[in-house]
């Protein structure tokens, strides 16, 4: 599977795994691909039909001039399930992929059978919220080499050797305009959800169960407390930087398969 034209928009996708599996759909983040999901896919598709789709303007899919954001780009994946035919996916999004994956569950819980988001970009405050503009307007300046400061910051001092310039590289390759109608889309376009009082109210529209993982204790209390639902859960990893699934990758597939294992018996359920 390569490029796969969904009328909206031409996508490259891979798949992984027997077509009667649990379909389970991975999706990376800003200024990433789906290669980044390469060892977990492997892992996984012993037991799923493991989809790695690149979001529209990155990797090898299509790049429009506008219209690079998350609620675009969930859109996009909901055409992309509905053509592959896999019915309800477990969809796993890491950082702006994580905003996508919510925002597919939110306004195509068909589609849905429950969400993992890791250290995704939604609930930002305080300090993070201040820099917003300041970013913005580095990225619109800038675009992929502003933001490439980001990414080789956001690694802790265990993550793999090589991970950090891998990601550098794959930043610097993401068009310009992308990386700023991204981050706007994310955080303040009209339809933003990336700061907390918008994304809880979008999340708590959110009728899929979903298990978040946080490298912040103070966001991992903050959705805990906020936004629990029966059925949903929140994690705290400590011990990682920003690229979790990629510092920890076995333990992001077993995270996965345990998480999954409820799924493949239940099938899709409110949370």
């Amino acid at each position: 599977m390569t490029i796969l034209p969904l009328g909206r928009i031409r996508l490259f996708c891979t798949a992984l795994g027997p077509a009667e599996g649990v379909p389970l759909l991975l999706v990376h983040g800003w200024g990433g691909d789906g290669r980044e999901w390469s060892p977990h896919a492997e892992a996984l598709a012993d037991r799923f039909r493991v989809v790695v789709p690149d979001l529209r303007g990155h990797g090898r899919s299509e790049v429009p001039d506008q219209g690079n954001t998350p609620a675009e780009m969930a859109g996009d994946l909901a055409a992309l399930l509905g053509r592959l035919g896999t019915g309800p996916a477990v969809v796993v999004g890491h950082s702006m992929g994580g905003q996508v994956v919510n925002l597919l569950a939110v306004r195509h819980p068909a589609l849905v059978r429950s969400v993992v988001a890791l250290d995704p970009a939604h609930g930002a405050h305080g300090d993070e919220v201040a820099q917003i503009p300041v970013r913005l307007a580095q990225y619109r300046a800038r675009g992929a080499a502003a933001a490439a400061g980001f990414v080789a910051g956001a690694f802790s001092r265990s993550a793999p050797v090589g991970l950090r310039t891998a990601h550098v590289r794959t930043m610097l390759g993401t068009p310009d305009h992308v990386v700023a109608q991204a981050y706007a889309g994310m955080y303040t376009g009209p339809d933003a959800v990336g700061v907390r009082p918008r994304s809880e109210a979008y999340l708590r529209r959110r009728t899929r169960r979903a298990l978040t993982v946080w490298t912040s204790a103070e966001a991992a209390a903050w959705e805990r407390d906020t936004l629990h639902v029966p059925g949903s859960r929140v994690d705290h990893w400590p011990d990682s930087g920003h690229y979790l699934h990629e510092e920890h990758p076995e333990r992001t597939v077993r995270l996965v398969q345990e998480w999954t294992a409820g799924e493949a018996r239940t099938g899709p359920g409110r949370a």
